[in-house]
């Protein structure tokens, strides 16, 4: 089969992409699916370059854990497919089934249970033909209205933003900020977070405001217009005599409830006061840079929390495939690349210039 292979961390050059790679065998307790589409995310890049650090040096080239990544590993943690065998043990019912896989594997069964493995990363993901997985790990989505390359944005970006909206018990009513709001994961939370009855602010290039506004945004902030004197800001951003904060509160009507971060660094630098008294600020990810400075008394005098979220829940994510199945939402494809393009597809994830989710097409 043709499966692209990261053969060590570092740069484009260390993924291969091959039609030479062997077939797998569905184990017991294990399905085959023939993957008909896999997202691309940050991090498999993240993973590709051992981004993640460890607790000792933030610069060390690791993996999520910690630790450098076994290789050679087929990344690629959003899988939708259909499934062609099963293993022993597992119903024949689920041959010709429609399926998208839950890349997260715990170590537990609890309400924060302890994540241990995501697929891409410890164990083979879905830059392939085909991908083994546990039949656990799959969920039936043959009668979604969704498309195969739509399913296929869920785990990953619709996951992570269920785990941040959850995590931070956004409620109806309340507002909500989302930095990087035209990413795969900044986009799913416009959209869940829309759906829950927030207020949504996006925080976004500006030449993807409009998009966003289409997409379920209340109100969008452009992040790269300079803080001249002029005009006077109308709810779509525009440059003013006003900071990037000040301009938020003013098209949120005052401070915001909830912020959902997925950028880091100078974000949580310079926006942490826009947070009202109470708030939380929920994080997923550092594109902006993992280290920071924070000055702890703007923190703990007005109460605000600062949570960390990485993925989601089984439970969380079995909620996700119900909304699949139904229509509730509808993930926002960008483009579509076969397998063989996996560079270009990474390089225009790294610019940033799309909005929605950038897909691979295996089959």
């Amino acid at each position: 089969m043709t499966a692209a292979l990261l053969t060590g961390h570092g740069g484009p050059d260390m993924l291969e992409v091959r039609d030479d790679v062997e077939v797998p065998v569905a184990g017991p307790g294990q399905v085959l699916i023939e993957v008909a589409a896999a997202a691309v995310n940050t991090t498999d890049v993240w993973t590709r370059q051992g981004a993640y650090g460890s607790p000792e040096d933030p610069d060390a080239v690791a993996g999520w854990q910690g630790v450098a990544l076994d290789v050679p590993r087929i990344q690629g943690g959003d899988v939708a497919g259909r499934v062609v065998a099963v293993g022993d043990g597992v119903d024949q019912a689920w041959v010709g089934c429609r399926v998208v896989a839950d890349p997260t594997f715990y170590a537990d069964d609890g309400p924060e249970p302890t994540l241990t493995a995501v697929l891409g990363s410890e164990l083979d993901g879905g830059f392939a033909q085909y991908l083994a997985v546990a039949a656990e790990q799959v969920h039936d989505v043959t009668d979604s209205p969704l498309s195969d390359a739509q399913l296929a944005c869920l785990p990953i970006a619709y996951g992570t933003a269920a785990g941040m909206l959850d995590r931070a018990g956004l409620r109806e009513g309340e507002t909500v900020l989302v930095t990087g709001a035209s990413g795969g994961v900044g986009l799913a939370l416009v959209q869940l977070a829309r759906a829950r009855g927030a207020t949504v602010v996006a925080l976004t290039r500006a030449a993807h405001t409009d998009l966003l506004a289409e997409e379920g945004a209340h109100h969008t902030v452009s992040r790269d217009l300079p803080d001249t004197p002029d005009a006077a800001d109308s709810g779509s951003d525009a440059p003013g005599t006003l900071t990037l904060s000040e301009r938020i509160r003013e098209v949120a009507g005052g401070s915001v409830d909830v912020v959902a971060d997925v950028v880091g660094g100078w974000a949580l630098e310079q926006l942490l006061d826009v947070l009202a008294p109470g708030g939380r600020w929920v994080i997923c990810g550092a594109v902006a840079g993992p280290v920071v400075r924070l000055d702890l008394r703007v923190l703990y005098l007005h109460r605000r929390q600062l949570i960390g979220s990485t993925m989601h829940t089984p439970d969380q994510f079995a909620r996700l495939v119900d909304d699949a199945r139904s229509g509730r939402i509808e993930p926002r494809v960008a483009r579509t690349y076969p397998l063989t393009h996996i560079h270009e597809a990474q390089a225009d994830l790294a610019a940033g210039d799309e909005v929605g989710k950038l897909v691979l097409l295996p089959t």
